[in-house]
């Protein structure tokens, strides 16, 4: 008997099983070199089916030189052109002359599409279907116990897992010897055969260094180098199936997918339970009776087989919605919102009247309405989503309505216009917690005064608070334009800030003669005092002006006199023309002919800092600010403070 297998079978390692029991013992096995080559092709891409094969030739070499079977390989190798045609079947037109060339040969394929053209070649073709029945435990199980939620296997590392439930979980060494290679490759050829044989079962992708595969509730990935540094698998599988009436506000929930609230988004950060939390909801849905399908990539909700579960078509999920949007289902359920056009597509499905019920990784609210505030106009986005499920341990903690009005927003000056403002509402309490508009081209997200916060949380920012945080934002900004690092801006009153730069970025900021920095106090009419990062750590001093006399009679202002005195009252200096006064809160330098002016301030021959007098001829800083002890030391020790036109 003469037996030509392609590569399909060659991969599931069906012929080496049949082998073993008997069933072509003395057969010749004739293996096409175009299988080997697609075989060679698909390992050096890092595919684990290619290794499959590859193990299943050299099984069958083992039984020739056993004499089990007769193994010969014959034909040409593909050329580059046939291989970059493969996907239009040159590749199995060369496997399948191969068979042609003998008499009484039997085909064997488990390709579908490879079975009805060599039938109508004219071939004897065995299709070996997917195998269905029971299937022995994987290796990988041995793993798992009913607590396992997640097991990772890596060589030369003790394997470990992740066990218990949402509100603790640990990582756990399963045993003390570390994983070899081999071990692992082992349990990859394993598990890639299962997923093709096993219908519960499929490969969700598949490229150079990396497998991912689904078999049942477990989804397994498989990665190798060059991807990762070495071989590792990693098993996830779900530890708890709810239902939405075990969620304390699931009549809410209820409520609004049945009603015209059907603009769901579910927000948490990972691990916290979101997925379970849409699994649920779709099944809820679906005993509805309403048509349920998903958007996963990979596929990873388990859901039962009446909700279709669809991934991204051709590696895009834009193609996906296309065709949801022909099938018009009543509910999609989007899990995971990640890429940039997923927003897009969720809201276009949305306003389409698709009901969608989607998963966002965000560790607080505002930070998922920012995500799609950069891709979602305020005017629409509630309209794409009327509801924020904010989910923590597996539990809900806040549902949020969305809204949309025209106003000025809360904690801003007055003299700021009213604008556009997306509106956040505590469902439960109907407080206004968030609101979200635009400022000088930049997306501005600002707790209200009505927002609830835990007793635990820290107590709601003043107006005064609000308004600094928009002049950090602001100056963050501006002086970003100078230093690849953070920027760490202090606000020591409404037109003062001290900002903090990586230390070699400190003259560019600057600029010469003060130029950049002037041109940022210019715009803003903001005083800023720039200081390298190394000296954000150093603890303020505190200090305290001292009783001094008038004028008249003033007396140096000496580091043992600020300590000492505890009174306070208005001291004040002169020095080249600029007085200097200090009074229960700042220190203030007076030069009335530089009156709105932006100026460099030197002690002595040394620049100090940039700023702009006011319209008072006033520069104004709290006097525990550094430049303020800067100031007072240098005037102690003799050194004239001077102003000088930018």
């Amino acid at each position: 008997m003469i037996l030509v297998p392609d590569t399909s079978v060659v991969i599931d390692r069906r012929i080496s099983t049949m082998i073993k029991k008997g069933e072509y013992s003395g057969a010749t096995i004739i293996i096409p070199e175009a299988v080997i080559a697609e075989l060679e092709s698909q390992a050096n891409q890092g595919r684990e089916i290619g290794l499959s094969g590859l193990s299943e030739l050299q099984e069958l070499s083992k039984m020739d030189r056993e004499g089990i079977i007769d193994l010969k390989y014959v034909g040409a190798r593909p050329t580059l052109d046939q291989v970059r045609l493969a996907k239009g079947g040159e590749i199995d037109a060369l496997i399948r002359n191969v068979a042609l060339e003998y008499e009484d040969v039997q085909f064997i394929t488990s390709d579908i599409i490879q079975a009805e053209v060599a039938k109508a070649k004219g071939l004897d073709v065995l299709y070996l279907k997917p195998q269905i029945g029971e299937f022995l435990p994987l290796y990988i199980d041995n793993f798992f116990d009913e607590t396992t939620s997640a097991v990772y296997l890596k060589e030369g590392v003790p394997p470990v897992a992740k066990k218990g439930t949402f509100n603790e979980m640990r990582l756990v060494t399963l045993r003390d010897a570390p994983l070899c290679e081999s071990e692992l490759r082992q349990m990859a050829q394993e598990i890639i055969e299962r997923a093709k044989k096993d219908p519960d079962g499929f490969i969700e992708l598949e490229k150079r260094g990396i497998t991912v595969v689904q078999i049942g509730s477990l989804r397994i990935s498989i990665a190798k180098r060059p991807f990762s540094d070495g071989m590792e698998i990693t098993a996830v599988r779900p530890v708890i199936d709810l239902s939405l009436d075990d969620y304390k506000l699931a009549a809410v929930i209820k409520k609004r997918l049945m009603g015209d609230k059907r603009g769901l988004l579910i927000a948490g950060a990972p691990g916290t339970g979101k997925t379970t939390l849409a699994q649920s909801i779709a099944i809820f849905l679906a005993d509805q009776n309403f048509q349920v399908k998903t958007m996963e990539a990979p596929r990873d909700l388990q859901v039962p087989d009446h909700i279709t579960q669809y991934t991204s078509l051709e590696g895009s999920m834009e193609q996906t919605a296309e065709v949801l949007l022909l099938i018009r289902p009543d509910f999609v359920i989007f899990d995971e919102i990640r890429k940039s056009d997923h927003f897009s597509i969720f809201a276009d499905m949305r306003l389409a009247g698709v009901g969608m019920v989607g998963t966002i990784h965000a560790i607080h609210v505002h930070d998922a309405i920012q995500r799609f505030l950069e891709r979602v106009g305020y005017g629409l986005l509630p309209q794409v989503i009327n509801t924020i499920i904010f989910i923590d341990c597996g539990v809900i903690s806040k549902i949020y309505d969305l809204g949309f009005t025209i106003k000025v927003p809360e904690g801003i000056p007055a003299e700021i216009s009213a604008r556009p403002v997306l509106i956040v509402k505590n469902n439960l309490t109907g407080d206004v917690e968030f609101e979200a508009f635009r400022y000088e081209g930049e997306t501005i997200i600002l707790p209200t005064s009505h927002e609830v916060e835990s007793p635990e949380e820290e107590p709601v920012e003043s107006d005064e608070k609000i308004s600094w945080k928009l002049a950090e934002h602001e100056i963050q900004r501006e002086i970003g334009r100078f230093t690849d690092g953070y920027v760490d801006v202090i606000m020591q009153s409404d037109n003062k800030a001290v900002v903090y730069i990586d230390d070699k970025d400190v003259p560019a900021a600057i600029g010469k003669g003060g130029k950049n920095v002037a041109g940022i106090v210019n715009k803003l009419s903001i005083g800023i005092d720039i200081r390298p990062r190394s000296e954000f750590v150093t603890e303020v001093k505190e200090s305290v002006v001292s009783e001094v006399s008038e004028v008249s009679d003033f007396e140096p202002l000496s580091d043992s006199k600020l300590k000492s005195e505890s009174k306070l009252r208005p001291v004040r200096s002169e020095t080249e023309g600029v007085e200097i006064r200090v009074d229960k809160k700042n220190l203030i330098i007076i030069s009335p002919k530089e009156s709105g002016k932006i100026v460099d301030v030197f002690g002595g021959k040394e620049y100090l800092f940039t700023a702009t007098v006011n319209e008072n001829g006033e520069i104004q800083m709290s006097k525990n600010s550094g430049i303020a002890e800067e100031i007072i030391r240098r005037y102690n020790e003799g050194e004239t403070i001077s102003l000088r036109s930018v």
